[in-house]
């Protein structure tokens, strides 16, 4: 049995951050910003008492009613994200309850930026279980809620998204095929928040001395991210002897574009099989690798071979092998969504 996606949803806030804006605010300018990190503009959630799962459950809404599945279907609901609502209760949970879910048991996953994918993993063993027919996976994250609008090396980086899939039974062998997955701890020290947490618990010292914000170490970060990605996407393609000519889809996590080109270089792909959004929604952490999926939707055919492709903090980095189950602009005109 085999784990198949069979919908995806996604949620962009309306309002935009562009680098003409964010040159108003720190020193910084268009040309540095496309060079080095190649993003145009960023998705911003405003609003008071709006979180993670304000975005989670509108990608959950649309989901559900492009797979036409009554909230009452599902059986688990997983979201990966590093900006929760609360420290507890999980933000799968009141998801969950925004979306009307509740025969199901939720869970959060944070893995950094390779909590989609791992969560999808987690899923998929959920349903090639047997016991479970319909598992959503939600990527979900208000980066702007951490991230120093004063420090010009991460404020460009990172926007707000959420997107959501459907992980059923495969009818056809069609689905999630394999998954390669690393973690090494000893990389958290050049990307973490340093405060807020059990070591360090909140103080009004650790708030003056902006410790509840991104701390990364661009260099090393960029470092590892480039061999890491690239090496586990490659070793996916050798395992299954996929060729340039025969992977439809690279989706790689979209930090940075030197990154996913290099990764594209490496598995010998053109920038046509690779899907890019970065210059348009900048890193939302969780949220790219379904964002990417949905806006490519209409594009994706049963048997297209796809590889996922992520690295974040920890550091964790992996890829994924799925072959698509559906045909995506044949959804989108059934359901209206185009």
């Amino acid at each position: 049995m085999k784990a198949a996606i069979t919908g995806v949803g996604a949620y962009t806030p309306e309002d935009i951050l562009t680098n003409a804006q964010l040159a108003e605010m720190v020193d910084t300018t268009d040309e540095w910003i496309m060079t080095r990190i190649g993003i145009k503009e960023r998705h911003i959630l405003k609003g008071e008492g709006l979180g993670s799962s304000y975005m989670g459950e509108r990608a959950v809404k649309e989901l559900l009613q492009k797979t036409n599945t009554a909230p009452g279907e599902v059986d688990a609901l997983i979201c990966a994200t590093v900006t929760p609502d609360h420290v507890f209760p999980a933000t799968a949970n009141i998801i969950s309850d925004k979306a009307g879910i509740k025969n199901a048991f939720s869970f959060d996953i944070n893995a950094g930026c390779s909590g989609f994918l791992y969560s999808l993993e987690a899923g998929s063993k959920l349903i090639t279980s047997g016991h479970y027919k319909k598992v959503v996976i939600v990527g979900a994250d208000k980066m702007s809620a951490i991230t120093d609008y004063t420090d010009r090396s991460t404020c460009p980086i990172f926007g707000d998204a959420a997107g959501a899939v459907m992980l059923e039974p495969s009818v056809n062998g069609y689905g999630i095929q394999d998954a390669i997955l690393h973690s090494d701890g000893a990389g958290r020290k050049h990307l973490h928040q340093k405060a807020g947490g059990s070591v360090k618990p909140p103080t009004q010292q650790t708030v003056a001395n902006h410790e509840h914000y991104i701390y990364q170490e661009g260099q090393h970060v960029f470092k590892w991210a480039v061999s890491k990605m690239a090496d586990v996407s490659a070793e996916m393609m050798k395992k299954h002897n996929i060729t340039s000519e025969t992977l439809d889809w690279l989706v790689p996590h979209q930090a940075n574009m030197r990154i996913i080109e290099a990764t594209a270089k490496r598995m010998g792909l053109s920038r046509e099989q690779v899907m890019i959004n970065i210059q348009r929604y900048g890193n939302t952490t969780d949220a790219t690798l379904p964002l990417c999926l949905y806006e490519w939707e209409k594009k994706l055919k049963p048997g297209d071979n796809i590889i996922l492709a992520t690295f974040g903090a920890g550091f964790t980095w992996g890829s994924m092998y799925v072959k698509w189950s559906y045909n995506g602009k044949d959804m989108q005109q059934q359901t209206g969504l185009e």
